[in-house]
């Protein structure tokens, strides 16, 4: 397998794929696309975590934001049937799948939902560099993207963690990865560019990374990580100025 270059990552994604998680209700919302960020996470039907948002709320917010910007369901489900029917509910197109999953379901998914754009998530810390290459390996030819994140030992949680984990297995994987690979994990406005120009991602996720005290989105660190990850890529030549 080979990495997808930049020029490559440009048809496949609109880059930089900057995504914003744990977003808790329209307000946040809108503050979130005023600083720029193309796609909006929003966690459902999750085994660790209180979620942020109500489905009912989510999918009122999904009616309401600019149709330009892209919500992805974030969920640890994995069932064919279920993920569709709750993505349907919804009306988003694209899913983030947390939770071990077959392939024969994978399958399953993008025979009832053919336009359905899927993330997979490789959880670096529960398993071995080894272990995640074999699951790029195995499922590629069902999903569309991976995104690396962090694993909590103490809560089992396979993301939304704050936790940081080895970039240096994040930067294999997109080595080997014929897909475009995001990464998540513990990034902030203060690690973002560093990160970026050392894993090469065809992306970034950040959910507690630009929260203030209460647990809200803060305006002021989601413009300086939107400005340090376009810098960042401004760098790599993977976007112009």
């Amino acid at each position: 397998m080979g990495s997808a270059q930049p020029d490559e990552l440009k048809i496949m994604v609109a880059l930089p794929w900057i995504q914003v998680a744990g977003v808790h209700d329209l307000e946040e919302a809108q503050l979130i696309v005023k600083a720029n960020v193309g796609y909006l996470g929003l966690p459902l039907r999750l085994p660790v975590h209180q979620e942020d948002i109500s489905e009912t709320d989510a999918k009122n917010l999904v009616k309401t934001i600019n149709p330009s910007i892209k919500p992805v369901l974030i969920t640890y489900l994995n069932k064919a049937k279920e993920i569709n029917d709750l993505l349907k509910e919804l009306d988003i197109n694209i899913v983030q799948l947390h939770g071990e999953i077959s392939q024969k379901e994978l399958a399953k998914l993008k025979q009832l939902y053919p336009d359905l754009w899927i993330i997979k998530s490789l959880i670096v810390g529960k398993h071995s560099l080894l272990e995640l290459k074999n699951t790029i390996e195995s499922l590629s030819e069902h999903i569309d993207m991976f995104i690396t994140d962090t694993f909590d030992p103490e809560t089992g949680a396979c993301g939304a963690t704050g936790r940081l984990h080895d970039w240096s297995v994040s930067k294999e994987l997109v080595k080997v990865s014929p897909k475009p690979v995001i990464l998540a994990g513990g990034l902030t406005p203060e690690n973002v560019y560093e990160a970026i120009i050392f894993v090469k991602p065809a992306g970034v996720d950040v959910h507690t990374g630009v929260e203030d005290g209460n647990g809200r989105k803060d305006f002021k660190k989601l413009i300086l990580f939107v400005k340090e990850v376009i810098k960042a890529y401004q760098k790599l030549e993977y976007i112009t100025a």
